[in-house]
């Protein structure tokens, strides 16, 4: 679940609704082995429902300003 607060989480056993899903089929190879799998994207905590109800406002993780200077000497 991309953009949740560090704080906010699922639990085994919960029952969960994704209203707008992305699957995407990932294939990556590293070091002579292949590996494949399914993700499922999902935007946003607040686009679930967990449990038949939707998370509090708290579950999003709050915005972050990241500034660099790409001509700064390293």
């Amino acid at each position: 679940v991309y953009n949740s607060a560090p704080s906010w989480g699922v639990a085994v056993g919960d029952a969960l609704g994704v209203a707008e899903p992305l699957l995407t089929q990932h294939l990556h190879q590293h070091q002579g082995q292949t590996f494949s799998f399914l993700g499922l994207r999902v935007p946003s905590p607040l686009s679930l429902v967990v449990n038949g109800r939707r998370p509090p406002g708290s579950a999003l993780a709050p915005p972050r300003l990241a500034l660099s200077n790409p001509s700064a000497p390293l």
